[in-house]
């Protein structure tokens, strides 16, 4: 039984880190997507998040 981390194909060979990193930006790719829909569907809230965001990079020190 594979590792619940480690994906494998359907010959059970574990995958690569190729595969890895294509499988990751797909998922970043659809994440960004999900969050460009919900800025759109509820701006007020989008615009609000902006603004925390804004002030948690402003106090931010390295």
């Amino acid at each position: 039984m594979p590792d619940e981390h480690q994906f494998s194909t359907e010959e059970g060979e574990p995958e690569t880190a190729a595969e890895r990193r294509a499988r990751r930006a797909q998922f970043l790719r659809d994440l960004n997507e999900a969050r460009e829909l919900r800025d759109r569907v509820q701006p007020r809230r989008a615009r609000a998040a902006r603004m925390r965001q804004q002030m948690r990079m402003r106090t931010f020190r390295w």
